[in-house]
């Protein structure tokens, strides 16, 4: 108990010499005094009011805030006072330079110009005849601001007419207003008739009206009629608005230049006519008939300026031409006399180099744990077929060595792969989309694998399959057809004795034939840099062997090949909260199943999911978790293959902030595991051994109820060099809780218990998440 009191004594004591170190009083110059804040106090005549709303709009309106706090400090004001000394030292001088500001005092503070902003502003929210009044409060040191706002009856509509005249346009206006906020009874407000005059504006350009202009319209409140606070409002035009403003106009041409060149000075060209639209390109550089269906309008069509953007989005998503200019043009100015007028639409599209290579040197980094040199060799073919197709064809060639482990493992890998991406639904209908551009992908791999003293995998895969985005968030990509076929040769009795001392290993290497359909949905806000808290949300779904089961009438086996039977489901859910000097929290949420069944036992051993590593719990060496309270006591090799299952929950916590230049750190905490869902069988040809291994995986590696128990959790930091995007990581991270130790044994205090494996580093390329 006194122990307890001294400690308590030394940390109050310690708290108080803090904040007494940290007082800024003693620096303010003589005669100034330190602005604390302001608050506004609202007094309204009318008890429906929503004062909160009203009173954080004024709020926004006080040009000057205060020095932050930090437990009752200004820390940053202190450090600014303290480096303004004649030898401020380096640690004030960098405090200063990170969370330093400047001092702001009462005198900065225009109390006169606060009262006249606010009076506006609930002129503008229909509140005439407002007061407003402010009171400064101070003490020899500090000040602040009282605002004070009584808020009479607000001013509410009582008709909303538009003027009675003969010209089209003010039908057309008529039919907009059946949509309109403004209603009888709601309060005056000059932002919502402001919003008003945009959103008829811009309607009014979807049908046509090229010339109009929001400035045109105008809205006239009268007051006069009412002894209380009501108003009616008339909407009209402004007088002396241009003719051509408002008459629609209709397109009476269109003309495009497939392969438009500034230096292109050729008067040859070849005119094809398609459906009324004029192609004028030399050698037929892109079909007309691929590049119609591209442009959504066509002659005699009413001008409409969402459907000029989306005929440019569409143009642009093709995939071959950097840049793509609409321009409309006026025709006879006579004609405007009429009820219409006319518009020559001319389409430049300027294409990209056909041709590209490139080639990269590439350090990778891979969950397994292999890290190492690449090359990768590309060449892209735009425009192949002259429908804006992109034939890309790249090689790569790597080696890697297992960097954690006993073992050092090493590997050599390549591959070839061919991608055939077609701006359009083969071999549906273009005309299915209207917002975007659905594009066909169409691919054909072979890639190996030889892993020292291990064994060598050759993959043969092909695809064909549909992408598009439904809008700037939103991404689809389905693929109906999906091969691979992977071929394991020239295994090595190291890894023969893996194999027969895992069954369940054993198994999911067997049937190495895969055909099924996948699916993914990805909704992303990250690229919007203007969203506070971006969300991101991908899900996979991927299904195998029901077309083969159906075409071998059952057999296992289909072209003389086992093949796999399965159903997979992942969901990876991350959520981001952004403040200044790129400050970020990110929390993530990851799960995913993976079911065999018919003609498979287990999942094939690229389907299983693994838990630990770079990328997963950083806390734990590669795919060292799982499943469940499972762990391998054998090498290190062995327990690579030992250590997967079928069902995989991991979560995330991450605070990442910015160190200096390119330089960020990061805090973090992990927890996750695998498990599986089923009984690993036995044979009538396993051994005492065999069955002893899968009894134990059995009985620790089954999912239950006590599945929270067994997770891994670890805690961590770390540094990242991010260079436009390119980012080197370094992790350190130590376990708070081991699954695979007895329970009652499993927390642990990190960074400090667990002897050598308290600490775990990982190096990556990128980030986590």
């Amino acid at each position: 108990m006194k122990n307890h009191f001294k400690y308590s004594y030394i940390i109050g004591l310690a708290i108080v010499l803090i904040c007494y170190s940290c007082g800024v009083s003693k620096y303010l110059p003589e005669g100034e005094v330190l602005y604390t804040g302001s608050e506004i106090n609202l007094q309204a005549q009318e008890d429906t009011l929503n004062t909160k709303k009203i009173k954080e709009e004024l709020l926004t309106l006080l040009p000057t805030s205060p020095n932050s706090k930090f437990l009752g400090m200004r820390l940053g004001l202190y450090y600014h006072f303290k480096a303004q000394k004649d030898k401020p030292g380096f640690i004030n001088k960098w405090l200063n330079k990170k969370i330093g500001e400047e001092p702001v005092y009462l005198s900065d503070v225009n109390t006169q110009r606060v009262e006249e902003l606010m009076r506006n502003r609930l002129d503008n929210r229909g509140f005439f005849y407002n007061k407003v009044s402010s009171e400064i409060k101070t003490t020899p040191k500090y000040g602040s601001v009282t605002y004070s706002a009584n808020l009479p009856q607000p001013y509410r509509l009582e008709n909303f007419n538009i003027q009675k005249d003969s010209l089209p346009i003010y039908k057309e206006i008529e039919k907009i207003l059946t949509d309109t906020p403004i209603k009888a009874g709601t309060r005056f407000d000059l932002a919502v008739l402001k919003y008003e005059r945009e959103r008829i504006d811009h309607q009014l350009k979807q049908r046509g009206y090229y010339n109009f202009n929001s400035d045109f319209l105008i809205f006239e409140a009268d007051t006069n009629h009412y002894k209380t606070p009501k108003f009616d409002l008339l909407l009209r035009l402004k007088k002396n608005t241009p003719q051509k403003s408002i008459i629609p106009y209709t397109i009476d041409s269109i003309t495009v230049y497939p392969k438009y060149s500034i230096e292109d000075t050729s008067t040859i060209k070849e005119t094809t006519v398609v459906n009324g639209i004029k192609f004028i390109q030399e050698n037929e550089f892109f079909k007309t008939k691929r590049l119609k269906p591209y442009i959504l309008f066509e002659k005699g069509q009413k001008y409409n300026a969402n459907t000029a953007k989306l005929t440019s989005n569409r143009l642009s998503s093709i995939g071959s031409y950097k840049y793509v200019n609409i321009q409309f043009k006026e025709k006879d100015t006579t004609a405007n006399t009429d009820d219409a007028g006319s518009l020559d639409m001319d389409i430049y599209l300027s294409p990209l180099t056909k041709r590209s290579a490139r080639i990269e040197l590439q350090a990778l980094t891979k969950s397994n744990g292999f890290t190492g040199p690449g090359l990768a060799i590309s060449h892209s073919n735009r425009n192949v077929f002259k429908g804006g197709e992109t034939l890309s064809i790249t090689g790569n060639f790597s080696y890697e060595m297992q960097l954690t482990g006993s073992d050092n493992n090493s590997s050599i890998g390549g591959g070839l792969t061919a991608d055939l991406i077609i701006p359009r639904l083969v071999p549906f209908s273009p005309s299915l989309f209207k917002d975007n551009v659905p594009k066909t992908k169409i691919s054909l791999g072979v890639e190996f694998l030889s892993r020292t003293d291990l064994y060598t995998l050759t993959s043969f895969t092909s695809s064909f399959g549909y992408l598009w985005n439904e809008n700037k968030y939103v991404y689809h990509e389905l693929t109906p057809i999906s091969i691979n076929y992977v071929n394991l040769a020239n295994t090595t009795e190291e890894f023969e004795e893996i194999l027969d001392e895992n069954p369940y290993l054993e198994n999911s290497f067997e049937q190495q034939f895969i055909a099924g359909l996948n699916y993914k949905f990805t909704y992303n806000e990250l690229a919007n840099e203007e969203k506070t808290n971006p969300i991101f949300l991908e899900t996979n779904f991927d299904i195998a062997g029901n077309t083969l089961n159906l075409l071998s009438g059952g057999k296992e086996t289909a072209f003389g090949l086992d093949y796999a039977q399965y159903a997979k489901m992942d969901v990876d859910v991350r959520y981001y909260h952004r403040w200044e000097n790129e400050n970020t929290f990110i929390a993530r949420a990851y799960a995913g199943i993976g079911v065999p069944y018919g003609n498979s036992t287990t999942l094939p051993y690229a389907k299983q999911f693994f838990s630990g590593g770079a990328y997963s719990v950083r806390a734990f060496q590669i795919r060292s978790l799982g499943p469940g309270t499972f762990y391998s006591e054998d090498d290190d090799t062995t327990s690579y293959y030992d250590q997967s299952g079928n069902l995989k929950f991991e979560a995330n916590l991450e605070y990442r902030f910015p160190i200096f230049s390119y330089v960020k750190g990061a805090i973090f905490a992990d927890a996750g595991n695998v498990w599986l869902t089923y009984d690993v069988e036995t044979s009538d040809d396993d051994s005492e051994d065999d069955i002893a291994f899968i009894e134990e995986l059995n009985s620790k590696g089954k999912f239950s109820n006590n599945w929270i128990k067994e997770l891994g959790v670890g805690v961590g930091f770390g540094l990242r060099v991010d260079i436009q995007s390119f980012v080197i990581r370094l992790d350190l991270a130590s376990p708070i809780r081991v699954p695979y130790y007895e329970e009652g044994e499993r927390s642990r205090i990190p960074f400090f218990d667990g002897g050598d494996n308290n600490l775990m580093f990982n190096f990556a390329i990128g980030y986590p998440f």
